[in-house]
């Protein structure tokens, strides 16, 4: 009885600021649907925040009902000429509508004008991590390091390589090393994958091979998880910690690269997954998501828009998988619809949108059940 009054305490603590975070997040994906949708002359019904029974909303002048939803978690924008919420036309509604209407409407739109429409959400979440991660480094700067070894760990995977204090990363696999980071972002992606690395040591070019053991770590607030660790650490005397600040456009750039580095990491640790080096106990739901936003509510509200920004990448990311119900889903349908001159059937888009449906939910089950495992574990 005490651990489900303390479960459910955190639940509810944990609720405020989940909440802020996903609307943050949804609601420009949302907006980017809606935007490049108007531009396109498709017209758009509905733009709801939340699901379920109206609270509050108002029309404007365009026609398009501007509403606050009973349920806050997602949200979605109905256009014109739409049946259900993942703009899958059966016919039916598309030839109720007049000429009129149906020029303005989705399915009747060109199908470059419907494929824009629909990338517009994903790209709209790339940006606004973009412009977050942009904000925070021209703001705050950043801590770097030059990547130059202080000490390396006994029984380490650099001690058996032969690594020394004193060696510079020059490159690992071929790609440039400029700052510490560099080296642990590599490595902590490849766990118990082979690498080579380039070394500068006193002026001569070292190459040496190892392999990053598998190591788990905690967070701050006893978040586990698994990472690549090779046993090198720097310090001030050897790295040169210091603040690098960034102008308007390096701040853009900065952000561009961070936002594809959690792409790169997303995606390298589904392919461990789908290879079995990596277990999938690191995939996550909603319960951890409002976890995770409850610890960094703690460290203030910059820390709680990093989160967002993060969350941001990760579903723009996710809306692009070739699955049916999701974003690339629809663009799946319109390369089809392009090479055939024509859309797959009904049939097939039905049974294909089931199946979607099928991924979905169980994808949803089985990080649910990750979350409530990380919870009492």
């Amino acid at each position: 009885m005490e651990f489900l009054t303390s479960s459910a305490g955190n639940i509810l603590s944990a609720l405020p600021p989940f909440l802020l975070v996903l609307t943050i997040v949804v609601f420009f994906h949302e907006l980017g649907h809606y935007l490049v949708g108007r531009w396109c002359g498709i017209k758009a019904d509905v733009f709801s925040v939340g699901f379920g029974p109206e609270l509050i909303g108002r029309t404007d002048s365009n026609g398009t009902r501007w509403k606050l939803s009973l349920i806050p978690l997602g949200g979605y924008v109905k256009f014109r000429g739409d049946e259900n919420a993942t703009s899958l036309p059966t016919g039916s509604g598309v030839a109720a509508l007049s000429d009129e209407e149906r020029a303005g409407s989705f399915p009747g739109a060109a199908l470059w004008r419907r494929a824009a429409t629909v990338a517009a959400g994903p790209v709209a979440n790339f940006i606004l991590a973009i412009a977050i991660f942009a904000v925070m480094f021209s703001v705050n700067g950043r801590v770097i390091a030059d990547p130059v070894v202080a000490q390396v760990q006994p029984g380490s995977a650099a001690e058996a390589a032969g690594i020394l204090a004193g060696d510079r990363f020059v490159a690992i696999d071929g790609v440039e090393v400029e700052i510490f980071d560099d080296v642990q972002r590599y490595v902590s992606v490849r766990p118990e994958v082979p690498i080579t690395v380039t070394l500068d040591r006193q002026g001569s070019m070292v190459d040496v091979t190892l392999t990053p053991a598998r190591t788990e770590i905690s967070d701050t607030f006893g978040n586990k998880m698994e990472v690549g660790r090779i046993g090198v650490v720097t310090n001030n005397d050897a790295g040169n910690f210091r603040v690098r600040e960034y102008g308007p456009l390096e701040a853009v750039s900065e952000g561009v690269a961070q936002s594809w580095y959690i792409v790169t990491r997303t995606v390298d640790y589904i392919g461990n997954i789908l290879t079995g080096r990596e277990k999938a106990d690191q995939l996550g739901g909603p319960i951890r998501v409002a976890k995770y936003s409850k610890d960094m509510s703690t460290l203030g509200i910059g820390a709680l828009i990093q989160l967002a920004a993060v969350l941001s990448v990760s579903i723009g990311l996710l809306n692009l998988m070739p699955v049916p119900m999701l974003d690339g889903g629809h663009l799946v349908f319109y390369a089809i619809e392009a090479v055939r001159g024509r859309p797959p059937g009904e049939v097939a888009q039905e049974w294909a949108y089931r199946f979607g449906l099928t991924v979905v939910l169980a994808l949803m089950l089985f990080a649910t059940w990750n979350d409530v495992s990380m919870l009492v574990g």
